[in-house]
């Protein structure tokens, strides 16, 4: 799970460093420097795939990840109320809505494939094992 879902961030990292056009229909005018923000989303998708490949950055890039996803969640958002179209993405006005449901899943892939959701449990178990 944690191979790939760095295999996809990478792979979308890049897309917006490559093809950023693709997703300024994605950013609210009241943004400033729209091709900037394209360029650190894509940045941090990158980073983050990078990270959960390293036993060292691991955790750190699945909370950061998952930070990452709630961060982006209003462009979703605004992108399904305008049904703004993304070139190389569905049409269809239900993939936007369909795709804001997926978004906390997103969340928690990046936490359970890290660790956090797991050992927050484990710990809490463990807590009362103890007493």
């Amino acid at each position: 799970m944690r191979i790939a879902l760095a295999i996809a961030m990478i792979f979308f990292g890049i897309d917006h460093l490559i093809t950023p056009e693709r997703y300024l229909p994605m950013i609210e005018s009241w943004l400033p420097f729209p091709n900037s923000v394209i360029a650190i989303t894509g940045i941090c998708e990158i980073g983050g795939g990078l990270g959960l490949l390293t036993q060292r950055f691991r955790r750190l890039a699945g909370l950061m990840l998952a930070i990452y996803f709630v961060a982006v969640f209003p462009a979703n958002v605004h992108n399904a109320i305008y049904g703004l179209q993304v070139q190389g993405l569905p049409t269809s006005e239900w993939y936007y809505w369909a795709r804001l449901c997926f978004q906390p899943l997103a969340v928690w892939w990046a936490l359970y494939c890290t660790g956090y959701i797991y050992n927050i449990g484990h710990a809490k178990t463990s807590f009362l094992r103890q007493r």
